[in-house]
């Protein structure tokens, strides 16, 4: 069976041709339970995401604030497993029909197998895995696998990344590139800012991928800014946050909804991101 990069890829340029953003939602495995995380994803898409990442719960997390560790250590308390992750893929793509990746760090794969991960990520209908940890010049062996099983590999670029960087990084990926709009850890900010903007330009004059900024979208406003010139908008602590507020488990995925709703909009205020 194959993975579904080609629905990524489709999904992307059909927000690109209706002239907007993509709204690209994360929410880790197995928070606050396999289940109520499954119900999470799909909520997210029924609110107006066109993707939806779902995080690998890791315990040592190098990118990830505050707000998603304490998501990773409830998952992790709860006992998650790479087979409830891609549980969570299988069931979410199969209930909406739409793209779900995994963001994951590159340990728990080397540690599983990366020709079986790739293998069960395809057949749970996966679109691909944003890596954020794996090295450009490590990742052959797992390109090999996930072109052979139709799966994008995102990675990320960052403010620091030189011109020549970006190409290497660029010309390794498919699916989208992810532009960490600022130095640091996941999280919610004040501003996402002008350097994520030089980001996105220094980015697209390397590659023809779809440029998708996460790090620090919380609401609209800020999606409107980010879709002002990304081709994506990747949100994941507000969405985690809102959970994490939220009194009870239906309060928290009525709260997806209402903030997935609220983004979608964003990202169709702020459409004037032609290249």
């Amino acid at each position: 069976m194959s993975g579904n990069i080609r629905l990524l890829n489709d999904t992307l340029a059909a927000a690109e041709d209706e002239g907007r953003s993509a709204l690209i939602a994360y929410l880790p495995a197995g928070f606050p339970t396999v289940d109520g995380g499954i119900e999470a994803v799909k909520a997210a898409f029924a609110g107006g995401a066109d993707v939806v990442e779902v995080g690998l719960p890791h315990s040592d997390p190098v990118l990830d604030g505050p707000v998603i560790q304490t998501a990773d250590d409830i998952a992790l308390r709860g006992g998650v497993r790479i087979a409830d992750v891609l549980r969570t893929v299988r069931e979410a793509h199969a209930a909406t029909g739409k793209p779900v990746l995994v963001m994951t760090y590159w340990n728990p794969i080397d540690r599983y197998g990366v020709e079986r991960f790739t293998a069960e990520l395809a057949e749970a209908g996966g679109a691909g895995c944003i890596l954020p940890d794996l090295p450009v010049q490590e990742s052959a062996l797992w390109r090999e696998h996930a072109a052979k099983h139709d799966l994008a590999t995102v990675f990320v670029v960052a403010p620091s990344s030189k011109d020549q960087r970006l190409r290497e990084i660029t010309a390794a990926g498919s699916g989208f590139v992810y532009a960490a709009s600022l130095m640091g850890v996941t999280g919610t900010r004040v501003s996402v800012g002008e350097q994520a903007a030089d980001l996105v330009r220094r980015t697209r004059a390397t590659t023809d991928l779809p440029v998708c900024v996460g790090l620090g979208v919380s609401n609209a406003e800020q999606a409107a800014e980010v879709a002002g010139f990304a081709d994506g908008v990747i949100v994941g602590s507000a969405f985690v946050q809102r959970m994490l507020d939220a009194a009870d488990e239906a309060a928290g995925l009525a709260a997806v909804r209402d903030l997935a709703g609220e983004l979608a909009r964003g990202v169709r205020k702020g459409s004037s991101h032609g290249r």
